[in-house]
């Protein structure tokens, strides 16, 4: 049975949703959609066949399960509150929140009404993470010791073309970190302690894209670009994270988990598939490992299916606020150890998430695939 959702938000990344959410998966139906720039609904609602309505509307319409939450992370909270308090089951784009605060009153009022609250990234949910899990808790690297994550951007380049990032709580960090992070402890589990630096460099830019509108005239880069952090697992693994995004657009992104037999080397956590490479002891050369799961595609909107077959059948949803919470303290631990020259012991802990089942490997027969009992 197909469950009626609602997309509030209707700017550049809610078009793989509408797709995704009216193609991809059998249990999900697009129905409604709401932004407060009422053309962008009017647009959106015209090219996917959906009603516009108000946020307001939405809450009133008692047969609209879910809510994905697409707009920009500083409205996350006041947007994601009302839908909670409203009675609605919330799918939000990361990040989870902006400020700790503000994590702990969505979660909160979330358990006060026993509704779902989930957050993206649902990368991790897809084919090259789930293969590399696969890995890791077959004990083909033996007992994992350490993990390290990669990521270099042109953060001003990312500031003209899409300006939130540039500004307070867009920062490579909330913004991207979070792919790598969510990933990695989906894998090794939840963090005791962080450490690290965390700051702005070169705040002062100049808009440099012909194409948008300012250019020539100056700006600040008001998030903080440069996070290089240090951390332990609660399993006494450690952890490394180097995030710059006063680098070059042309990324060369990683996530490489050592073990006491052998190294994973897993692709772009931005995205759901890629090359998942074995290296065993005594090995010269590392293998390409065969993928263990389906979707290696631009799969945006897995996490609302997956949580939509966790209401269904009575568990936690995979992409539960427990873990985007413990993501988000512990980037804003870092931020906080750079300002203090102190470690952040971590306060939250999560449940590692159940791997998914492996299953059909063909992604055009989902039905199938869901009904094998994929997400179950």
């Amino acid at each position: 049975m197909k469950s009626k959702v609602a997309i509030v938000g209707c700017g550049v990344i809610s078009d793989i949703y509408f797709q995704n959410l009216s193609t991809k998966f059998s249990n999900a139906e697009v129905v409604a959609c709401a932004d407060l720039d009422t053309a962008k609904a009017e647009e959106k609602a015209a090219k996917y066949g959906v009603k516009v309505m108000t946020t307001k509307e939405i809450i009133a319409d008692g047969s609209i399960r879910m809510v994905v939450n697409l707009t920009t992370p500083n409205a996350h909270y006041p947007v994601i509150k009302e839908l909670l308090e409203g009675g609605k089951n919330v799918y939000t784009e990361k990040p989870f929140a902006v400020s700790m605060a503000e994590a702990d009153e969505l979660s909160r009022i979330a358990d006060e009404k026993g509704l779902a609250l989930c957050s993206a990234p649902d990368t991790f949910l897809g084919s090259a993470c789930q293969t590399g899990r696969f890995i890791v808790d077959s004990g083909l690297i033996g007992t994992p010791t350490s993990a390290v994550a990669v990521l270099n951007r042109d953060g001003g380049l990312m500031a003209d073309k899409y300006p939130y990032t540039g500004k307070k709580n867009g920062g490579i960090g909330p913004d991207v970190g979070v792919y790598y992070l969510t990933e990695m402890l989906s894998i090794m589990g939840p963090v005791a302690s962080c450490c690290g630096y965390s700051e702005v460099s070169r705040p002062e830019r100049i808009h440099s894209l012909v194409t948008r509108p300012g250019f020539g005239t100056g700006y600040t880069i008001e998030s903080d670009n440069l996070v290089s952090a240090s951390f332990r697992f609660s399993s006494g693994a450690f952890g490394s994270l180097h995030l710059n995004a006063d680098s070059t657009q042309d990324e060369m992104p990683y996530l490489t988990i050592y073990g006491t037999e052998g190294i994973l080397y897993l692709p772009d956590p931005n995205k759901f598939g890629g090359e998942v490479r074995l290296q065993l002891k005594g090995q010269t050369e590392p293998i390409v490992f065969p993928p263990t799961h389906a979707y290696s595609g631009n799969s945006r909107g897995l996490g609302v299916s997956e949580a939509l077959w966790a209401l269904d059948h009575g568990r936690r949803p995979r992409t539960s606020k427990e873990m985007a919470y413990h993501v988000l303290e512990l980037i804003y631990g870092v931020e906080e150890s750079s300002r203090t020259h102190a470690y952040h012991e971590m306060k939250s802990t999560f449940t590692r998430p159940d791997p998914i089942p492996r299953g059909f490997l063909d992604e055009g027969y989902h039905g199938a695939t869901e009904e094998a009992g994929l997400f179950f």
